[in-house]
């Protein structure tokens, strides 16, 4: 394993459209979604960790999380566990980590990427992302990770690109396009040269830290006039300082859609954001019937292409239902129809409304 490759896991999301199951106080990436024995942030964990080494692994997330990623993650050492004091978007996380990695290793080759993706075929991310490492380590480039899609999806963002490659397999940027609705992600699809953003970045920290200097003067400043502090017990006092100055942006918008040194892997490694609970159903086991069913207690009479999780030790019997959410738990039970999933987010704000917090 090369010492100079770091991984920053981002773990700082409340996941509200995983409700009732995904809480505020504990949410889906530190959930078993797929029931598959690992939460979804150990199994990103286990996966960088075949060619990542150990001690280059930090995970940024909210400071309500720190002790369950120390919980969940007991090999990863505690210096590794970056706090964030509030949630502002991927851009402060990345700048954070970058200046306390500039401290470690100026060398650094850094992979920035979510908790809760699944990957299904981990030898073809470790290829892609090898490639992307030794693309960054000899250009200044910034890299992001583009899925091949499969079919017109209009919940995630799309990439653009050139037609000719500038190196085996990868792709100068072209343009960036937010969720589409369903006829423009027909158009993209059909014309080739699009890919769904996977929000997978790979990039040498001296250009990425270059590119913040350049894109994101004011936010690069805050932690630059604070860098003496990183890696130091005045440091949680330092970031308690930078955060409240720092703007809410990804670094989708304050950086890569500005930069014109931006490249994309075109990849196909069975990926999937995790997003929403259609998702999970695309990714589960399912039976004869097409329901996907999480729990040892759920028994399914004339029903089909329904997705239902429910705690082990409780008794579920569902009949006649079709193309159903399903999700049963200790003091929340959710029934939505499966088409009408992206409002779960709009259900979770009526529950504060009428009940307050208790549920959330």
């Amino acid at each position: 394993m090369n010492p100079h490759h770091y991984v920053a896991i981002m773990a700082g999301g409340i996941g509200s459209r995983f409700w009732p199951m995904s809480r505020t106080a504990f949410p889906k990436q530190f959930l078993d979604i797929l029931h598959t024995g690992r939460t979804l942030i150990q199994g990103t964990y286990d996966r960088f960790r075949h060619f990542i080494p150990a001690e280059n692994i930090f995970v940024v997330t909210a400071s309500e999380y720190a002790s369950i990623v120390a919980e969940q993650l007991p090999e990863l050492p505690a210096a590794n566990i970056v706090s964030e004091p509030s949630r502002k978007n991927t851009a402060p996380c990345i700048a954070y980590i970058a200046h306390k990695l500039e401290k470690i290793d100026p060398e650094a080759l850094l992979i920035c990427a979510p908790a809760d993706h699944i990957i299904l075929d981990g030898p073809a991310f470790e290829q892609v992302c090898s490639h992307a490492f030794q693309f960054v380590s000899e250009i200044n480039a910034l890299v992001t990770l583009g899925i091949k899609p499969t079919y017109p999806n209009t919940g995630y963002g799309y990439i653009q690109h050139e037609t000719m490659p500038v190196a085996d397999q990868i792709y100068k940027v072209k343009t960036f396009t937010e969720k589409p609705n369903l006829e423009l992600a027909k158009t993209f699809l059909a014309s080739g040269d699009f890919l769904w953003n996977a929000g997978i970045f790979v990039w040498k920290l001296s250009s990425l830290l270059e590119a913040f200097e350049k894109h994101l003067p004011e936010m690069n400043e805050l932690f630059v006039n604070e860098k003496d502090k990183l890696n130091s017990d005045n440091e949680p006092a330092a970031i308690e300082r930078i955060y409240p100055q720092c703007t809410n942006i990804s670094i989708d918008y304050g950086i890569l859609e500005k930069a014109t040194n931006v490249y994309v892997v075109p990849s196909s490694f069975g990926w999937s954001d995790l997003g929403t609970w259609n998702s999970a159903y695309e990714n589960m086991e399912k039976d004869y019937f097409g329901n996907a069913v999480a729990g040892k207690n759920v028994m399914v009479i004339d029903a089909v292409k329904n997705m239902v999780h429910a705690p082990n030790h409780k008794l579920v019997l569902l009949q006649g239902l079709e193309d159903y959410i399903i999700v049963d738990t200790d003091d929340v039970l959710l029934i939505c129809k499966k088409d009408k999933e992206q409002e779960i987010k709009e259900y979770v704000g009526e529950v504060k409304r009428k009940k307050g917090d208790k549920y959330l």
